[in-house]
């Protein structure tokens, strides 16, 4: 069994290379080639903290099973440490034999902004050039350096109630960053919007999104938390990651779900249209599922052998 700390993951999967291979992940779900349930989540009475199980198979030449163990706790930001702790697990699809175990926080930190980044790629205006993101912590991060590799990026503004001058203050980027004083300050004149809150009632509304903007919804993972109002995905062309995901863990489908173009692997493989026109808002809706998590995983393994990374243990 190959072992990977999160500075092997890091190293061996760039976001670049990830929004590829997120492109793959994603047409293998479209064209059937790979199975997985809703995610179990397991949350304890006494800590506000939880942990999820989130298993897939591949199938094909080269049959793969994969699982996620992740506990997200609330209150590691607070301590200087990622909400995701977990690790990732990859087994031979045909003998069931352990293959490598790695670090799941720099793997879900990197596939979440690649996937918003592809589908930034695909459902954005080809002259968008502001971006504004709502959020300061890891995936605020990850996203202002995954937006920019699809799309030519000007300026961008950042929101937090309390982190923005700080988040501002740290990164290190090719253009224009500031701190805005509220989210529809930051988003009003935004091409391009990224949630990435642990909100539990929604921070974007629609009467702040101009016509032509992109957004990506990605922070709420659960049912108890929601980022973007029912106005703004009623009046968009709404895409998703997996719609049994959205149906099971979002809390804005769960009475009277609004209406949804297709899952973003459908769009990539040619099965459900792209943005309509120019004026059109878009919006996808990620949940994060483990089928990108299988696909990056299995990616940074065959790297790792390839490179001699990690630690090769056997078990």
């Amino acid at each position: 069994m190959r072992i990977l700390s999160a500075a092997d993951v890091e190293h061996l999967l760039t976001l670049g290379e990830c929004v590829d291979v997120m492109a793959d992940a994603l047409m293998a779900r479209a064209n059937g080639q790979v199975e997985q349930p809703l995610r179990t989540p397991f949350q304890p009475s006494s800590t506000n903290a939880f942990e999820v199980w989130m298993p897939a198979y591949r199938g094909g030449d080269r049959p793969l099973f994969g699982t996620k163990l992740l506990c997200i706790v609330p209150d590691n930001p607070v301590r200087g440490m990622d909400a995701h702790q977990g690790a990732v697990t990859l087994f031979d699809g045909v003998t069931g034999e352990p293959l490598a175990f790695m670090n799941a926080s720099a793997l879900t930190e990197i596939r979440t902004a690649a996937v918003s980044a592809l589908a930034t790629r695909e459902l954005a205006r080809h002259d968008a050039g502001t971006l504004a993101i709502i959020g300061a912590g890891v995936q605020a991060e990850a996203h202002l350096r995954a937006i920019p590799l699809v799309r030519q990026i000007r300026h961008a503004k950042v929101f937090s109630p309390r982190s923005a001058p700080a988040f501002v203050e740290r990164m290190d980027v090719a253009f224009e960053l500031e701190a805005a004083a509220s989210v529809e300050e930051a988003v009003r004149d935004a091409d391009i919007v990224v949630t990435v809150t642990t909100s539990t009632e929604p921070v974007l509304r629609r009467e702040w999104i101009r016509p032509g903007t992109h957004v990506n919804a990605v922070g709420a993972s659960t049912l108890r938390h929601q980022e973007v109002d029912k106005a703004t995905v009623l009046a968009a062309e709404l895409y998703v990651d997996a719609m049994q995901s959205v149906l099971g863990e979002a809390k804005e489908f769960q009475d009277d779900p609004p209406p949804v173009r297709g899952e973003l692997g459908d769009l990539l493989v040619g099965k459900v249209p792209g943005r309509s026109g120019p004026e059109a808002i878009t919006v996808f809706r990620s949940l994060g599922i483990a089928t990108e998590d299988l696909f990056a995983a299995d990616y940074v393994l065959r790297k790792a052998v390839e490179l001699g990374a990690g630690v090769d243990a056997p078990i």
